[in-house]
């Protein structure tokens, strides 16, 4: 029997295939609402942080040029660049073996740099929703789950919510567009249960409509 093949809607040259895997692979039933992948050059400023990383080599350099030492200025600027391409490898093949994929029933992330996985979060299980701009149209948004399932910390970086590490919350990285995938990420939620969101910049796209019973913001929106 030959293996599933990924849903219509997905093509190898949105990312890493599911490899017939029903986990990693939206049923036909299932409409996919979005799909994307991390942006590299903003993966590898925030998630890998090189800008900190050229600025701490910098300083040693200029530090070791102060002191005189010239031999360990040019040691470390060797240092300093091999370290840096290390980085930017690692951070390629991160937005190279990652797809998020986004359908009316759950979110699958098929992440793993050495090891491919396939993590999905039913939509019902989502709690809240937090976006982080970095820049003007990419962003992080972060996922709080409800239940006692926690997904582990190391299982899921770099696409997990900084320090959470009593609560992972599993994270879209770098993703283009963001404040439009978190509305419609909100919108899935809200078929299944009221979502928080702290997405300031999308408040306004959000309907703004009360609900007469508790004057509570409609499912998928607060105030």
């Amino acid at each position: 029997m030959k293996p599933e093949r990924d849903h219509p809607a997905i093509t190898e040259a949105d990312g890493p295939s599911a490899n017939g895997d029903p986990m990693g692979t939206p049923a036909l039933d299932e409409k996919v609402l979005w799909k994307g992948r991390p942006n590299l050059p903003v993966l590898t400023r925030t998630a890998f942080h090189m800008g900190g990383f050229a600025v701490y080599f910098t300083l040693l350099i200029g530090l070791a040029f102060v002191f005189g030492n010239a031999s360990g200025a040019i040691f470390l600027a060797g240092l300093g660049i091999f370290g840096a391409l290390v980085l930017q490898a690692i951070a390629w093949l991160c937005a190279r073996s990652t797809l998020y994929i986004l359908t009316d029933t759950r979110l699958i992330l098929r992440i793993g740099m050495a090891i491919e996985m396939r993590i999905n979060i039913p939509l019902k299980h989502i709690r809240a929703a937090h976006l982080n701009m970095r820049g003007k149209e990419h962003g992080d948004i972060a996922l709080e789950l409800s239940g006692d399932r926690l997904l582990g910390y190391l299982l899921l970086w770099p696409h997990v919510r900084p320090f959470s590490f009593n609560h992972p919350q599993p994270m879209l990285r770098s993703v283009p567009d963001a404040q439009n995938v978190a509305n419609i990420l909100a919108e899935a939620c809200s078929h299944f249960t009221a979502i928080e969101r702290n997405l300031t910049d999308v408040k306004d796209a959000a309907p703004q409509s009360s609900n007469p019973e508790n004057g509570k913001m409609p499912e998928g929106a607060t105030a």
